[in-house]
């Protein structure tokens, strides 16, 4: 019989997870386009979940793109375009052993449909690749991280438009031509099941410029699965050893109550979440998925082709882990949810904290697909303090950190193959969902507030110290 592990595996990958438009900044620089979050605007700590314009127009769009007094936040990021060297150096002594970030589409295609990528943008990228790995970490590269050149919103809709394959396509040529012999491991779309909370960071489909807005979504996505699948076959012609993953947020709810209405429910709710990794690790369309199109008039058109680039799929799963919600019945005949439990602790954003939730999720996903796993992002964002001396006493982060290691491992008893484990912006980044700077993540503070002030400082909070223990052990020290 089979031995139950006793820990992480010896080459389990320890590593920090950010996105280049939450932490690069010089958004105008080395000839730059705009991107889609670059008209993120900060709006005194309110989420996008609850601000009018997630759901973009095109007069907002262009209003946004020559505001002089709107504050956009990630446009400046902590300066990471200029401050990646040292910042590598502080995320090496971390013990970090892969290091997780993207490929801004717009410092390659400024506007996403150039004939000819920009030279700037690529040795940028050279020098950050060679810096992460001169600090001892494994590259993992996201393609596309919410960075669309904003002229694919307005000149074209975005994801709804099918042009977006080949450009989508051409950007993956290039930088797969340049990176392949440097980074084995790639996500093609970070959270590709985000198409509500992130509706246009996303897919960039401005709402007044299609008619059914939800029918357009499922188009854009289509589009989406089948880049994937060409982007894919393509890496795989130039180096098969070439690990690529996809990546959802978050995983399944859980069942309100133990009424047979809401346990199926959340069935039906749960199977639409695994429609996304349902096709990109399986290559092609489930049953249940065809249902739910014809229940809610939903219309998905395929072209010549389409259903044979699905099956070009990814080596390994992947997934971020906040929180878990929970669904009803009443929320699936409303239409809303699923919602927050209650009966669970939350951060000040009411994020509900649930580390066996972790584990849940582990078992779930191995089980349905069998393949590798990688948590590319987990973390919790705090108010920290910064106290006179310099110091960050960071209890609750340490705290929450060694609740879910402690899952992982369980996890790993339980006979899931999980490979690597990415905590959520090691170092303070701009905040995706508020665009804020104090909605802080990392193990490293950036003296900067929300506008942009302060020193830039980089300063080591008490959780630095704890998380190098646990990478020298390999989780095996959690005190």
């Amino acid at each position: 019989m089979k031995n139950i592990p006793t820990g992480f595996p010896s080459d389990f990958l320890w590593g920090g997870a950010v996105a280049a438009n939450q932490l690069e900044g010089a958004y105008n620089v080395d000839g730059k386009g705009l991107s889609v979050a670059d008209i993120n605007e900060y709006m005194d700590g309110i989420p996008l979940d609850k601000k009018s314009n997630l759901e973009l127009t095109t007069d907002y769009i262009k209003e946004a793109i020559k505001s002089e007094d709107r504050i956009f936040p990630k446009r400046w990021g902590i300066d990471f375009y200029h401050t990646y060297k040292e910042d590598l150096k502080l995320l090496g002594e971390l013990g970090l052993k892969t290091f997780r970030t993207s490929i801004n589409w717009t410092r390659i295609f400024p506007n996403g449909d150039e004939a000819q990528p920009n030279e700037a943008g690529l040795k940028f990228y050279d020098d950050l690749i060679d810096e992460i790995i001169a600090n001892g970490m494994e590259p993992m590269i996201t393609l596309s991280h919410y960075e669309m050149p904003l002229h694919l919103t307005t000149a074209y809709k975005g994801w709804y438009s099918r042009e977006l394959i080949d450009l989508f396509v051409r950007f993956g040529q290039v930088v797969f031509d340049r990176y392949h012999k440097k980074v084995k491991y790639w996500i093609i779309v970070n959270q590709i099941n985000l198409i509500d909370h992130e509706s246009f960071n996303h897919l960039g489909i401005a709402e007044d410029v299609v008619e059914d807005l939800v029918s357009a979504k499922y188009q854009a996505l289509h589009h989406e699965f089948v880049a994937c699948g060409l982007i894919t076959k393509y890496a795989k012609s130039l180096d098969s050893s070439l690990k690529i993953g996809m990546m959802l947020c978050g995983g399944p709810a859980y069942p309100a109550t133990c009424r047979p209405e809401d346990i199926f429910a959340t069935v039906r709710r749960n199977q639409m979440e695994y429609f996304f990794s349902d096709i990109l690790l399986r290559g092609y369309y489930p049953g249940y998925a065809f249902r739910y199109f014809a229940d809610n008039n939903i219309t998905v058109e395929f072209a010549e082709g389409d259903e044979e680039a699905l099956k070009n799929t990814a080596d390994f799963m992947s997934f971020s882990y906040y929180y878990t919600r929970i669904y009803d019945a009443e929320s699936m005949k409303n239409k809303t949810g699923p919602y927050r439990n209650t009966e669970l602790p939350a951060n000040p954003w009411g994020w509900t904290i649930d580390p066996i939730g972790l584990r849940t999720f582990l078992n779930l996903f191995y089980d349905r697909y069998q393949c590798p796993i990688y948590i590319t992002e987990n973390g919790i964002g705090y108010h920290d303090t910064l106290e006179e001396d310099g110091s960050i006493h960071d209890s609750y982060r340490v705290d929450y950190y060694r609740a879910h290691i402690e899952q992982m491992k369980e996890a790993i008893k339980d006979g899931v193959d999980l490979r690597g484990y990415y905590a959520w912006g090691p170092i303070d980044i701009i905040s995706c969902s508020s665009s804020e700077m104090s909605k802080r993540y990392g193990f490293i503070y950036v003296d900067q507030d929300d506008r942009g002030n302060g020193s830039k400082k980089r300063l080591k909070k008490d959780s630095f110290s704890w998380m190098q223990k646990v990478i020298t052990s390999n989780g095996e020290n959690l005190d």
